[in-house]
């Protein structure tokens, strides 16, 4: 099953602060009936506390994605939440840029190895920008044996050795508050990293050492983490990089 309609949809609302630091949470709710049906929906900023915007939800077609080949779905809440990084392409610190690394990894997924669509739920960029992958409760091809019950997120980079910038773990933090928020994932997630549910460095050492200090950090135990053994239908791999130079370091004043 492909994606159900193609277009424009537009919705203009006037903005609210919510607790996760989201705008009017019914734009959300709106982008992901606009997921479900081939649709987009673009969320605006609103402000931080500290007076900072806080990051934009862009749809697919913002980013140019083609259809999927097929949506399937599943039941929310998510009870777990899974997070990795792209390795490549590296680290995006301009919107346009983030958009051509979001194509860049659909490209990669669905053309090179045959999948539905980008494997990922959401891509967050160096811009602080959330992008929209699957969307919230639709089987992904991210974690093995995870894929039909977890949002998977990456941030998009190689974070083996340096720590994303501020600006896109916030998003990180804001896209999980909101999914509890709206009862896309359940209150009680588990927070993991890629390298527990399957044999791989993602989300690489430094970011991995980042979430392991955030709420709702899980360690698998032995019987949650054999379920990783089996290869998924769509075994999440990454491309393999020519050597290259250290990851850049983020700008002094990336961006927004």
């Amino acid at each position: 099953m492909g994606d159900k309609a193609s277009g424009s949809f537009s919705v203009s609302h006037s903005l609210s602060k919510s607790p996760n630091n989201f705008t009017d949470s019914q734009l959300f709710e709106q982008q992901q009936l606009a997921t479900s049906c081939g649709y987009g929906q673009h969320m605006q900023p609103s402000s931080m506390s500290d007076g900072v915007a806080t990051a934009r939800l862009l749809s697919r077609s913002d980013w140019s994605a083609r259809p999927a080949k097929s949506v399937e779905h599943f039941e929310g809440p998510a009870p777990y939440v899974i997070i990795h990084h792209s390795y490549m392409p590296a680290v995006c610190y301009s919107t346009p840029d983030c958009m051509k690394s979001m194509r860049e990894m659909q490209d990669f997924h669905q053309l090179d190895r045959g999948w539905n669509d980008i494997g990922y739920s959401f891509g967050v960029g160096g811009d602080g920008m959330i992008y929209t992958g699957r969307g919230f409760n639709v089987i992904g091809a991210h974690a093995p044996r995870y894929n039909d019950k977890s949002v998977g997120i990456v941030l998009i980079g190689d974070w083996r050795t340096e720590l994303p910038p501020k600006q896109m773990l916030d998003a990180t933090k804001s896209l999980i508050e909101f999914g509890v928020y709206k009862g896309y994932i359940d209150p009680a997630y588990k927070l993991l990293g890629h390298r527990q549910v399957r044999d791989t460095e993602c989300p690489g050492d430094r970011l991995f050492a980042e979430i392991s200090g955030w709420p709702h950090f899980t360690l698998l135990n032995a019987t949650e983490a054999s379920t990783a053994a089996p290869v998924p239908a769509e075994p999440h791999v990454h491309p393999q990089a020519v050597p290259h130079a250290p990851a850049q370091s983020p700008p002094a004043a990336p961006k927004v």
